[in-house]
């Protein structure tokens, strides 16, 4: 399979930090399965998250547990340097950990931080997707700039209201 073809069957994850969110975990998750759900429905077989605490961990989580119902489905972390989770509270390192542990993928955008290191994150899961779901509250941030950057390239987004 090409990697023209791959992309159909791949979606990724962006969306803000949990303090920046105007909804609970719960309610962000709860809609984070229907549409993830909606996306296998269509022919979404790999998932690509960013791997940021908040929503791109909520995804993987989320991603992670269907998959125990359905085995074709994959888990690419797209970590955007080596130790980019090193400042985080306990809680967020331990999540973040086990989900990388359960991801069947791996890459590391980024050899080391540099300001323009998430921002290449974003960009490499978009270049990699043929639909983005989006966790958005409207405001100027990271998320925004990947929707802006998939509207672009043509790439599909899905909204969850953030």
């Amino acid at each position: 399979m090409t990697e023209k073809e791959k992309r159909k069957k791949r979606c990724c994850f962006t969306g803000h930090r949990p303090q920046k969110l105007t909804r609970s975990e719960g309610a962000i998750r709860h809609d984070l399965e229907k549409v993830i759900v909606k996306a296998i429905e269509a022919g979404y077989t790999t998932f690509i998250t960013g791997m940021a605490y908040g929503v791109d961990i909520w995804a993987g989580e989320v991603v992670v547990r269907l998959r125990e119902e359905n085995p074709e489905l994959h888990l690419i972390a797209a970590v955007p340097f080596d130790g980019f989770e090193s400042r985080w509270s306990r809680e967020w390192k331990e999540r973040y950990a086990e989900l990388l542990g359960k991801a069947d993928l791996i890459r590391y955008i980024c050899p080391a931080y540099h300001a323009g290191a998430y921002q290449r994150r974003n960009e490499w899961m978009v270049d990699h997707s043929a639909l983005v779901i989006a966790v958005f509250n409207g405001e100027k941030s990271g998320t925004k700039n990947t929707i802006d950057y998939a509207a672009r390239c043509g790439v599909q987004v899905q909204y969850i209201n953030g």
